[in-house]
C-alpha cells in the first residue's frame, strides 16, 4: 500500500530530471534573449526578419511538445531525453560555429526539436515520482527550478555578450546542454509506469482539434496571448531597444530577470490572496496591469537626463525597465493561478485534461504575433545604428556617451511601447466582452430552479 503522507522526499529520477531541466531552461534563456540580436549581427538581418524567424522559434517551442510527448512515451523517457540533449548541444553548437543563414535556420530547427523532447518527459517524470499527496509540492519545485534556470543563463550570458560578442552566446546554451546530456546518461534512471497507455500521433490530432474547435476556448487563447505577447517583449523589442537607447554596457538580459525575481517571490502570497476569487477576476486584474506595464516602458521618454535614487545615478531606461518588468511578473501571479482554472471551466464535462493540455498554445500565438510586431516597429521607430547614414550613426554613437542628443530618427523609440500598451488595452477590451458573452450564454442554459 502506497503511503499518502506528505513529504518533501522524492526519489533520485526526480532530482535528476530536475537539473536536466535546469540546463536545459539556462540554455534556453540563455539564447533567447540573445536571439533576435544574434539574428542582425551575425547572421545579418534586418529587424523585420530577425523578428519573423524568432517568432516562429519561439512559437514551434510550444507546438511541437504535443507530437515529441507521443513520440517520447514510446521511445522511454531516458532515450527521450538523450537524444533531446544532444540535438541541443549539436543545435546550439551550429550557431555558435556558423553565421550564414542556411546553418543558423537547420541549427534552430535542432533546438526546436531536442527542446520539445525536454518539457513533457521531465513533467512526465515529475507526475510519476509524486503521488497525491505531495504532488503540488513536487511541481512547485519543478517551478522553481523553471525560473532558477532562466535566471541563471540570462545572468551568465550578459557579460559574454559584452566582453566576447554575442556570437559565443550560443556556446553556453551548448555547453549548458553538453552538461545536461552526460547527466542523463550517467544517472536518470526514470521511474517506470506499467499502467499507462503510450499516446500516438493520431489521439494527440483528434485533442487538438476538439480543444481548436470550441470557439469558446480558442477565444480565451487568443485573448490571453494578447498578455503574453506583451511579456514576450522582454525576449524580442526589450533587448535590442535597451541596447539602442541606452547602449552596448547595459544589461537587458539582467532587467529580464526581474520577471522571474517577482514571479518566485510573490506567486504564493498572490495565489493565497486571490484563492477564493472567481477566476474572471483575478485574470481582469492581471490584464488591467499588462498594459500599465508597457506605460511604464514608454515613459522613460520623459526624463531627460540620468535619474537620482539614493545617491545613485540610475539611467530612466533602467529605472523603467525595471518598473515595468516588475509590473509584468507581479500580473503574472494573478494570471497564472486562475487561468487554467478557468480554461478547465470552459470544457465539456470529462475533457479537462485535454483542454489543459492545449491552454498554453496562447503563448504560441503570443511569440509568433509579438516577435513579428516588434520587427517592424523596431525598424520603423528605433532602427539598427548600422543599417543608418554614417553621420547619423556617429551622432548616435556620441548620443550614447552623453555627448549629443539623440538623432532624430530616434525621437520616437518609445512609440515600440505605447504600441504594446494598445494589445494589452484590447485584450483585456476582448476577455470584458468573453466574460459578459459566456456569462450571458451560462445564465441561458441553467433551467429555472437550478
Amino acid at each position: 500500500m502506497t503511503d499518502q503522507t506528505s513529504t518533501w522526499r522524492f526519489p533520485a529520477a526526480f532530482w535528476t530530471g530536475n537539473a536536466a531541466e535546469l540546463c536545459e531552461r539556462a540554455a534556453y534563456y540563455g539564447t533567447f534573449i540573445a536571439l533576435r540580436t544574434y539574428l542582425l549581427r551575425v547572421v545579418g538581418l534586418g529587424d523585420v526578419e530577425a523578428g519573423v524567424i524568432a517568432g516562429i522559434f519561439g512559437a514551434l517551442i510550444y507546438f511541437f511538445p504535443f507530437f515529441t510527448g507521443a513520440l517520447a512515451d514510446r521511445m522511454g523517457f531516458r532515450n527521450a531525453l538523450m537524444l533531446a540533449f544532444a540535438l541541443l548541444t549539436v543545435g546550439y553548437g551550429t550557431l555558435g560555429v556558423f553565421s550564414t543563414l542556411g546553418p543558423v535556420l537547420v541549427g534552430l530547427l535542432v533546438i526546436v526539436i531536442g527542446g520539445a523532447f525536454v518539457k513533457p518527459v521531465i513533467t512526465g517524470t515529475v507526475s510519476k515520482s509524486s503521488d497525491p499527496a505531495n504532488r503540488a509540492r513536487a511541481f512547485s519545485i519543478f517551478y522553481m527550478v523553471v525560473n532558477i534556470g532562466s535566471f541563471t543563463g540570462k545572468t551568465i550570458v550578459a557579460p559574454m555578450r559584452i566582453e566576447m560578442g554575442v556570437d559565443t552566446v550560443p556556446f553556453f546554451s551548448s555547453a549548458a546542454s553538453l552538461v545536461a546530456l552526460v547527466l542523463v546518461f550517467f544517472v536518470f534512471r526514470p521511474p517506470e509506469d506499467g499502467d499507462s497507455q503510450p499516446r500516438n500521433i493520431a489521439e494527440v490530432l483528434q485533442g487538438m482539434w476538439l480543444a481548436v474547435s470550441n470557439l469558446r476556448f480558442l477565444a480565451l487563447i487568443l485573448i490571453t496571448a494578447g498578455f503574453w505577447a506583451i511579456q514576450g517583449q522582454l525576449y524580442a523589442a526589450m533587448p535590442d531597444y535597451v541596447l539602442r537607447m541606452a547602449g552596448e554596457t547595459y544589461k537587458p538580459e539582467w532587467y529580464a530577470n526581474v520577471n522571474p525575481l517577482v514571479v518566485v517571490l510573490l506567486v504564493v502570497l498572490v495565489t493565497q490572496l486571490v484563492r477564493d476569487w472567481k477566476p474572471q477576476s483575478s485574470m481582469l486584474v492581471a490584464m488591467t496591469m499588462i498594459p500599465m506595464s508597457a506605460l511604464a516602458m514608454a515613459s522613460s521618454a520623459a526624463f531627460r537626463g540620468p535619474v537620482e535614487i539614493l545617491g545613485l545615478s540610475i539611467h530612466p531606461i533602467t529605472l523603467m525597465m525595471v518598473v515595468g518588468i516588475s509590473i509584468q511578473g507581479l500580473a503574472e501571479c494573478f494570471l497564472s493561478p486562475k487561468y487554467l482554472e478557468f480554461a478547465s471551466k470552459q470544457a465539456p464535462k470529462g475533457k479537462e485534461g485535454v483542454f489543459l493540455g492545449f491552454a498554453h498554445m496562447n503563448t504560441f500565438f503570443a511569440w509568433l504575433f509579438g516577435f513579428i510586431l516588434s520587427g517592424f516597429l523596431l525598424a520603423r521607430f528605433c532602427p539598427e545604428p548600422t543599417t543608418l547614414p554614417a553621420a547619423v550613426q556617429e551622432q548616435h554613437a556620441l548620443a550614447l556617451a552623453g555627448q549629443a542628443p539623440m538623432p532624430e530618427v530616434y525621437a520616437h523609440a518609445h512609440y515600440l511601447w505605447i504600441a504594446y500598451s494598445l494589445v494589452g488595452l484590447v485584450s483585456l477590451a476582448a476577455l470584458l466582452i468573453f466574460i459578459a458573452v459566456t456569462n450571458r450564454i451560462d445564465a441561458g442554459t441553467r433551467t429555472p430552479g437550478s
